[in-house]
């Protein structure tokens, strides 16, 4: 007989990786009870694949989580072992940091804050479905049976729905890590009407450390300077160490070798069913792409402190295990190399994103949301992000609030969301600084300027925190002032300097202003030759180097950011213009055929989001907006 357990939750939480882990955090700092349930809670917020967190875009995400109080960012500034900023060469709006995270440190920080939370309990334990009530969900029954109520549900599946691994010709049905998989809750999701999709990704081997030859590597440093996600103090790195990686190359004699070898991966062998990520091929799969190319980056990734063992980044497969052998032996720096973990695809299902609204909460269940590699995404990051958002949308739901959905031009969360739920997805989906068309606006630096008001606006982000981000951009303001007063004197100590960085000496005394919108010229370098710096000191009551990043990014690239603000704004009414729920696009006349089948099938929000349906063209978007228009009027009459 099954047990029923009388507690009701607010939010019930399935999965416990990146997604979840934000999603269960999230709904209980709002002030919710949370059920988190995972199979193994020594694999929360595990990193089966790469030891990093961050990168282009992706690393802006991570900001943009801690900026909305989520925990991913303040976890890898404290598990770090190296921190890199990358395109620090380039403009603003393509700069990302990305961190080596100590794989095994993560989980055991995440693990530790989960515990801490009072009204938010850990079950180890696998669902087997959901209870499902007038088109709602209403819980969860486990696989031994027992049975959750909630109010709302988050499902943060992962790569775990009937999930099998491969190696060239030779499958076994796992998760990642040799961890279970589940086929319960993919079976109810075909049942309930979801359009399931077979996806797949993949993880290179692993190699012991010490038997690799760095010699003939190159050395791949991080930076000196440590660069944090956090916006918040007091999460300081753990281990305070600076943890080499190192390039090598893969040569014609490797390729020469795959390519007479295809037969044998699961993706050429014709054993893959799953379709795999576009912008994270195999090294097969590169090869054969990309044949005009004589090698491939591969990088020497460390994995933990505490581990003798090396990711080998750029180098998965799903050849089968004695092509992989001597795949690896031919690679330079790894000719005696001792395998520890040979590489393997996995394929796993997932849905449609279609099937969601951009709140995350899916079409055909009310109250039941999705966040991470189930929604047909790649990556920690695009997890953890989905999964604040998720967690929030449940929350907002259950407290009878509006949800919060982020323009194309606030976020790269809302850049994701709204490319997953609008134009849907047939691979594993991975965020690019390419994908977003306002990128200058969604940078780095400023992702706490962009959105803790809205934390501040839902309860994630505290009063004391709001407070600080009040007087930061009373700071930033104040700084331009001061920079439009303050002198650069024109003698030789400072013509000196200025010559020694590479820029003109100066002709007469100029405004600060002048000199800081020379591009070698940054917000440090002012600093060293300013007339009066301590006034600057004195004023600014926030961190002096985040107020004058700000200073720089603004005035240096004013024109631009203006012109992207500009076309934002020139979108904005589209963006705002509803579409009634339950519009019958068939009584609409003068809409394309293609046009009619896409808008149903995705259902938009918004006139905007419509226009981005790919097979909807301007024309039929003009046709639907006078359609709109002439409901509206007739409403008012």
């Amino acid at each position: 007989m099954n047990k029923v357990i009388k507690t009701m939750y607010d939010v019930i939480v399935i999965g416990a990786g990146h997604a979840g882990c934000e999603a269960a955090l999230i709904s209980e700092k709002m002030g919710l009870k949370v059920m988190l349930v995972t199979g193994n809670l020594n694999m929360t917020g595990s990193m089966p694949c790469n030891p990093s967190i961050g990168g282009p875009a992706k690393g802006i995400v991570v900001r943009e989580i801690d900026a909305l109080g989520g925990m991913m960012g303040k976890l890898a500034d404290m598990c770090q072992i190296q921190t890199k900023m990358l395109n620090r060469s380039k403009g603003p709006a393509v700069q990302a940091l990305r961190d080596q995270i100590d794989k095994l440190l993560y989980p055991r920080e995440m693990l530790k804050v989960l515990k801490s939370r009072k009204n938010l309990t850990l079950l180890e334990a696998y669902v087997d479905h959901l209870i499902i009530k007038d088109g709602k969900v209403c819980g969860v029954v486990l696989e031994n049976g027992d049975s959750y109520e909630s109010k709302s549900v988050v499902m943060t599946t992962g790569t775990y729905l009937r999930s099998r691994i491969l190696r060239g010709h030779v499958t076994h049905s796992s998760g990642p890590d040799e961890q279970r998989t589940t086929s319960g809750l993919s079976n109810q999701l075909r049942e309930l009407g979801f359009e399931v999709l077979r996806l797949k990704t993949g993880t290179p081997a692993r190699i012991k450390t010490d038997s690799i030859n760095f010699a003939v590597t190159k050395l791949e440093p991080g930076d000196e300077e440590t660069t944090r996600f956090s916006f918040d103090k007091g999460y300081d790195p753990i281990l305070n160490v600076k943890v080499p990686c190192y390039l090598t190359y893969t040569t014609k004699e490797i390729h020469q070798y795959v390519l007479a070898n295809l037969k044998e991966s699961a993706m050429y062998g014709g054993v893959a069913e799953g379709i795999g990520p576009r912008y994270c091929p195999s090294i097969e799969d590169k090869i054969v792409r990309f044949s005009d190319k004589d090698r491939h980056q591969i990088f020497f990734e460390p994995e933990s402190l505490e581990l003798d063992q090396t990711y080998i980044q750029g180098y998965s497969t799903s050849m089968c295990v004695e092509v992989q052998d001597k795949m690896i032996h031919m690679l330079p720096g790894l000719e005696n190399a001792v395998v520890i973990r040979y590489a393997y695809a996995i394929e796993y299902d997932a849905i449609n994103p279609l099937n969601l609204w951009p709140s995350l909460e899916t079409k055909l269940v009310k109250n039941l949301f999705t966040a991470g590699q189930i929604n047909g995404t790649s990556g920690y990051e695009e997890a953890a992000g989905q999964g604040l958002i998720a967690g929030i949308n449940a929350s907002l739901s259950v407290l009878g609030k509006k949800p919060l959905i982020l323009k194309r031009d606030e976020a790269y969360l809302g850049v994701m969301i709204d490319d997953l739920v609008t134009k849907g997805t047939k691979e594993p989906y991975r965020l690019l600084t390419s994908r977003a068309e306002y990128r200058l606006l969604l940078r780095h630096d400023n992702a706490d300027l962009r959105l803790r008001e809205y934390g501040y606006a839902i309860n994630t982000i505290s009063k004391e925190q709001y407070d600080y981000l009040i007087q930061k951009k009373a700071d930033i303001k104040r700084a331009i002032e001061l920079f439009k007063e303050m002198m650069i004197r024109k003698n030789d100590e400072n013509n000196d300097y200025l010559e020694s960085i590479g820029s003109a000496r100066l002709t007469e005394s100029i405004k600060a202003i002048s000199l800081i919108k020379r591009p070698e010229i940054s917000y440090k370098d002012v600093l060293k030759i300013i007339e009066n710096k301590e006034k600057l000191e004195e004023e600014i009551k926030t961190d002096l180097n985040d107020v004058l990043e700000q200073v720089e990014i603004e005035l240096k690239y004013e024109g631009y950011i203006n012109k992207a603000l500009a076309q934002a704004n020139k979108a904005k009414t589209y963006e705002e213009m509803l579409i009634p729920s339950g519009l019958d696009y068939k009584h609409i006349d003068n809409i394309a055929l293609e046009a009619r089948e896409k808008l149903a099938k995705v259902m938009p929000k918004t006139i905007g989001q419509a226009s981005r349906i790919s097979g909807v063209n301007p024309a039929d978007i003009a046709v639907l907006v006078v359609y709109i228009e002439g409901l509206n009027n007739k409403e008012e009459e």
